[in-house]
């Protein structure tokens, strides 16, 4: 039994490494190349203000014309490691039969929500166009490193209002294969975050615009943490 547990803990480890690595920034192997947007996303110390153990949550929600919405919840549980260190993050993104599951993500600095974020995204990509999960994770990345806009924001949370950092991407409008899956071409990433929330990250959100701008979105999917004040009326 002991056996079976270490080899199956083995495995975990090494498929929560290849997912973590398959979002690492396209710059790794030069820190100093790191964009804004990747140091923002990806390398910035996110869980600095939060002391293990503790749970981040926050409200998931789908909308759009495309196909029926629903509301769920996602939660991130931080653990020390071993050492005492920060951080083991563990999540629990979405229920039942929508439930993403991934291995716990050691040694994180950033908030694992992201990743989990980006990981239902490509396979909900994969779902809706039948197209591969690693390419829509390389035009991801692709479009954080080089082709996002990022702009100081002003947040609210919890009756007060915060300093933040929107980072914004659209990684398909220049896509080599976009005639493949023209109708979601026009998809758009938002990440809000800011140092004054725990976990750094205020939320996430992709939507997918219809070819008629009069019309309702496409798809709406979009990641709050609880306390969230978003400003009313529509967001692109």
């Amino acid at each position: 039994m002991t056996n079976r547990r270490s080899i199956r803990a083995v495995r975990s480890g090494w498929l929560a490494l290849g997912i973590a690595l398959s979002w690492l920034p396209l710059a790794a192997a030069a820190a100093d190349d790191y964009s804004p947007a990747e140091r923002l996303i990806f390398t910035s110390d996110q869980l600095h203000n939060v002391k293990p153990p503790a749970t981040l949550g926050y409200a998931f929600r789908k909308s759009g014309a495309l196909e029926d919405g629903f509301a769920d919840r996602v939660s991130i549980a931080v653990a020390p490691q071993a050492d005492g260190s920060c951080c083991i993050g563990r999540g629990e993104f979405l229920s039942g039969a929508r439930r993403l599951t991934l291995p716990d993500i050691e040694n994180a600095h950033a908030n694992p929500v992201i990743l989990y974020f980006l990981e239902h995204d490509v396979r909900e990509m994969q779902r809706l166009t039948k197209g591969q999960q690693a390419h829509f994770r390389r035009m991801i990345r692709m479009a954080i490193y080089k082709g996002a806009q990022v702009s100081e924001t002003t947040l609210r949370y919890r009756g007060r209002e915060l300093h933040g950092q929107e980072v914004a991407i659209a990684p398909y409008l220049d896509d080599p294969v976009r005639p493949r899956f023209e109708k979601f071409a026009r998809k758009r990433y938002v990440f809000l975050l800011s140092d004054e929330v725990p976990g750094g990250v205020y939320g996430i959100r992709s939507s997918i615009g219809a070819e008629n701008v009069d019309a309702p979105p496409l798809i709406v999917e979009e990641l709050l943490i609880d306390g969230a004040e978003p400003a009313a009326g529509p967001r692109s």
